[in-house]
């Protein structure tokens, strides 16, 4: 499958607009997880009732977080998409986070925020202020009890703009290169779960 991996598509697109891979649409109880083995979707998990995500949720291929999987963004846009679909996105910020897994291990869990380029209604939005602070608020908010119900502390750390935004993609992508360069052979690794 690895001809077909999605973790393997350029991270922008011709444009310079950012690649994001929904994974989990907005709205959605169902949690959905690309599995690099499997090629495919898979159920995640499932939120608890009245909880759902409050945009599209998905990762940039050929990137690399702090905790070891592709860099999360959430892609905000008219209509909801779905899992698997390709959103050319424009960057227009970053809430940075640290995630406390069950075992006590903490990394680093940014997400990105991104406006999808084809939005009519959210054209002119470029940056992270322009949304508000009440509804930035929800989003942390969402990822906070999003985590704590899975016994996980989720904590935001601050907000920044498309540059900061921009340079965690560069290290990303610096750090996706790093890992294929030592990668064991095809069908030697097993799959990486995504958090």
């Amino acid at each position: 499958m690895a001809g077909n991996n999605l973790f393997n598509l350029k991270a922008f697109h011709d444009d310079e607009g950012l690649n994001v891979v929904v994974e989990t649409p907005k709205g959605s109880r169902n949690k959905y997880e690309y599995d690099e083995r499997l090629g495919l979707f898979k159920l995640g998990g499932v939120l608890l009732s009245g909880a759902s995500f409050p945009f599209d949720f998905g990762f940039v291929p050929s990137t690399l977080g702090g905790d070891g999987d592709p860099l999360d963004v959430l892609v905000l846009m008219d209509e909801p998409a779905f899992a698997g679909c390709l959103v050319r996105t424009r960057l227009v910020g970053v809430v940075e986070a640290e995630q406390t897994e069950r075992d006590g291990e903490t990394t680093r869990n940014d997400r990105l925020v991104g406006v999808a380029a084809d939005s009519r209604l959210l054209a002119r939005v470029r940056t992270l202020e322009a949304l508000g602070p009440d509804l930035l608020e929800e989003i942390e908010h969402f990822f906070v009890s999003y985590n704590a119900i899975k016994g996980k502390v989720f904590k935001p750390l601050g907000r920044f703009g498309p540059r900061r935004a921009m340079k965690l993609v560069e290290e990303g992508m610096k750090r996706f290169r790093r890992s294929r360069r030592k990668r064991t052979p095809a069908g030697s690794g097993k799959a990486k779960k995504r958090k």
